[in-house]
């Protein structure tokens, strides 16, 4: 039997990287079908709004790297 890898983190037919499912379903456009989240996890509670905050802060040295002067 072919073994199907997965990179969902919180499927809970996700079983050592391999997805234990009797049967998957893969369309193109949306990925794995069969895909069903742990109810353990939510991704939305693993963020937090000051690690959001801190990518919004944008320091004008760093784009010092981009000016074509040095070349």
């Amino acid at each position: 039997m072919p073994r199907i890898r997965c990179h969902y983190v919180d499927c809970a037919f996700i079983d050592d990287g391999y997805c234990s499912a009797a049967a998957v379903e893969i369309d193109p456009d949306t990925g794995c079908n069969t895909y069903s989240p742990n109810d353990d996890s939510s991704p939305e509670e693993d963020w937090q709004d000051d690690e959001l905050d801190s990518w919004d802060e944008v320091d004008s040295d760093d784009d010092v790297w981009l000016e074509d002067d040095d070349f």
